[in-house]
């Protein structure tokens, strides 16, 4: 039995082809190892206290993933621009915090495909690869360009995402494996339907600052899953503050239950008791 504050799970890709993800889930300062217990009963019991992953203080709802209100209206890491970083702000000087701007959104990142509920853009930080394309659940990846600010990854997405979704359909990517996609073919034709677009933004920034992978490799990931759900129910731990249930895999930052699916990453900072 181990109590504790929730955060997101912790997930690595396997050195060898074919292998499974590999999932820790944090529970206070204890880390617990969830491959083990597919196919067992877990239990995970809300003990009724939420605390801020930013300042510490007791909250009543938890907002943008684990803050109190207060620090989800001052951090730079809740501000809009993280859900739409073409509108990131930095370089016009009104970043909320323009250290954590420096070291966050000044940095390289990957805009890539991903085949999770299907085909989809998106952008990641390169120190994020491959967790981002596992937080959520795809089973193909290909980083297509690589950028130099969080900015530019964004006009960059913003220009493919006319032709090609940017959204994950959460429920479709936990009923069952993708169907397998072409991904250099659908790269390759998404470049040629956003050409001038692209061009364009090319032109609007140094040589190198945007650059085609011409030569990246696709990435597989594999889950691990015994069963999935026909039918998926979301579990929450505001309406059932006790979830118990046999594990039957584990995908994106979902534990795939018998009674149910329930999403880690939404109930950061809760306060629960893992046992099995």
């Amino acid at each position: 039995m181990v109590e504790g504050h929730l955060k997101k799970m912790q997930a690595t890709l396997g050195v060898n082809d074919g292998e499974t993800v590999n999932y820790v889930l944090p529970v206070g300062d204890t880390l617990v190892g969830l491959n083990q217990y597919l196919g067992k009963t877990i239990r995970l019991a809300f003990k009724g206290e939420i605390n801020c992953t930013h300042c510490g203080r007791k909250t009543k709802k938890s907002y943008s993933q684990g803050f109190c209100y207060v620090c989800m209206t001052k951090l730079a890491q809740c501000d809009l621009c993280i859900m739409r970083p073409e509108t990131c702000h930095y370089h016009l000087g009104t970043c909320r915090e323009p250290e954590w701007g420096e070291k966050f959104c000044m940095q390289d990142h990957f805009v890539y495909l991903a085949n999770s509920s299907g085909l989809k853009v998106g952008i990641t930080r390169h120190t994020q690869v491959p967790t981002r394309w596992i937080d959520q659940g795809a089973t193909q990846a290909l980083p297509i360009f690589r950028v130099k600010t969080r900015l530019q990854s964004g006009l960059v997405e913003t220009a493919l995402k006319k032709y090609v979704a940017d959204r994950t359909d959460w429920r479709k990517m936990l009923k069952g494996q993708a169907e397998e996609k072409q991904m250099f073919a659908e790269r390759d034709r998404l470049l040629e339907e956003a050409c001038s677009e692209l061009e364009a933004i090319q032109k609007e920034h140094e040589a190198g600052q945007v650059e085609l992978l011409s030569d990246a490799e696709e990435v597989a990931i594999t889950y691990p899953v015994i069963e999935y759900p026909e039918k998926v129910s979301s579990m929450n731990f505001d309406k059932t503050p006790e979830i118990e249930g046999v594990l039957l895999g584990i995908k994106g930052q979902y534990l795939i239950l018998d009674k149910g699916v329930l999403n880690i990453r939404k109930f950061g900072s809760y306060n629960v008791v893992f046992d099995a």
